[in-house]
């Protein structure tokens, strides 16, 4: 009897390496969460204070949105390298670098993840009523409570739908990832990176299926946020 054959499709999917779409998503899950943070804190400080300098501060946090991303993972490598300051104390003293290390991808892409999570919060926070949050102080709320309570939910909408971009953005970094991080199979490999490694070996079928899978995913992330943006 001849013997049954599996489709070709199958195949590719059982002889994928699928470790650049875990390391893909945990990168950007960290990395998310560290824009998450200092975007929000950031966006509600534009948002709320003026200060000196703050047009000029503002601008160098959103610089990553516009520079080629190799010119960002070289700042990186000059900030926090083997040869800066910070990079040589933690190499001589604990053995740990950020360069060939997928903390450098996370760390890479947060940066470039920011200015989403900022512009979105900033944006959200300047839209919130304040007349809400003095009703809030007549009850005796706290400064912090009456933003946890009031400021925060009202323009968590907003916040959640540049997260979002964020997390897609993380996704798919590579320049600043690679220079960072490197392409190191089973170790730095994020999706893309394995994308363009594919390319370049002339493993086309794997290419389009980790390209297909990408597409899906940063599709899902742009409906949820549009979701979040939509008007209610």
């Amino acid at each position: 009897m001849p013997q049954a054959t599996s489709a070709p499709g199958l195949d590719l999917l059982r002889t994928t390496d699928w470790h650049p779409l875990l390391l893909s998503l945990k990168v950007a899950g960290v990395a998310t969460l560290l824009a998450l943070v200092a975007g929000t804190a950031l966006g509600w400080l534009f948002a709320r204070r003026r200060f000196p300098g703050r047009s000029v501060l503002e601008a160098v946090c959103i610089l990553p949105l516009v520079l080629p991303p190799t010119v960002i993972g070289y700042a990186i490598l000059v900030l926090a390298g083997r040869r800066s300051a910070v990079g040589g104390w933690l190499y001589d003293y604990f053995g740990y670098t950020i360069v060939f290390n997928w903390h450098g991808a996370v760390v890479a892409s947060a940066v470039v993840a920011l200015p989403l999570v900022l512009k979105s919060a900033s944006a959200a926070f300047g839209g919130v009523d304040r007349s809400l949050e003095a009703a809030a102080r007549t009850l005796r709320q706290s400064p912090w409570s009456s933003f946890v309570r009031v400021t925060l939910p009202l323009a968590w909408p907003g916040i959640l739908a540049g997260t979002l971009l964020a997390f897609a953005r993380a996704m798919g970094e590579f320049g600043a990832s690679l220079m960072v991080a490197g392409s190191i199979p089973g170790k730095t490999q994020t999706l893309s990176m394995a994308i363009y490694d594919a390319v370049q070996a002339g493993e086309d079928r794997t290419a389009l299926l980790l390209v297909l899978v990408t597409s899906v995913l940063s599709v899902a992330l742009l409906v949820l946020s549009n979701r979040f943006l939509s008007p209610r």
